[in-house]
């Protein structure tokens, strides 16, 4: 029973840390600004739907696929926590280009774009890199237990309701104000530095690597 509670204690911090509902928030009020309310309101369940469904196929299929590149485990696990420290020291230092940040680019583009729900919404502020990354791993270490699987998909369902229900609450980005996301922020990556160091030291030690 501990370590299935600890199991869904690291897929809880590292589905909200990863898939960001506040960062989210923030952006879609922007991307909306003068959006009627019915327009919001599906703007965002769509954007969650979709990213959900592709954080749910990844979750799936994803060791499959590592499978057929004929890599292991061990090494995804070095590979994810390596990415997953990253994401955590852009949030550390409240940098603004992160794992699921937009670039220039990518801004203009939404801004001239009149769906916003599959970009950038969906993908990549909901279901970018770090988050799809978190999905496989964690599925990986559920190892096909029942009870870790229902675990993870639990925890991934709070997340993106958490994200559906910051978007729509119109004031929070007024309220919290950027220090206070950037305190938010700072927490949760050192949350995330610490889940990504122990991600590395399991993939080393499962590899053999280190005898």
């Amino acid at each position: 029973m501990r370590s299935a509670l600890e199991f869904a204690a690291s897929a809880i911090v590292m589905f909200l840390v990863t898939i960001g509902p506040l960062e989210t928030a923030a952006i879609f009020g922007v991307l909306t600004t003068g959006a009627r309310r019915p327009a919001r309101r599906r703007l965002a369940i769509q954007a969650v739907a979709i990213a959900g469904a592709v954080l749910v196929v990844f979750a799936i299929g994803g060791t499959k696929f590592l499978g057929l590149l004929q890599v292991s485990m061990p090494a995804f696990e070095v590979a994810a926590g390596i990415l997953l420290l990253l994401q955590s020291i852009e949030l550390i230092f409240a940098h603004p280009s992160g794992l699921s940040a937009l670039t220039a680019g990518e801004e203009r583009e939404a801004e001239r774009s009149d769906e916003i729900a599959v970009f950038p919404l969906a993908i990549p502020l909901i279901a970018g890199p770090a988050s799809i990354t978190a999905a496989m791993l964690l599925m990986g270490q559920a190892d096909a237990d029942p009870v870790r699987v229902a675990v993870l998909f639990l925890s991934l369902l709070l997340a993106l309701a958490l994200t559906a229900v910051l978007i729509l609450v119109e004031p929070l980005g007024r309220v919290l104000g950027v220090t206070g996301t950037n305190v938010i922020a700072r927490i949760s990556g050192i949350l995330l530095a610490a889940l990504a160091v122990q991600f590395i030291f399991d993939g080393l030690r499962e590899s053999h690597l280190l005898r």
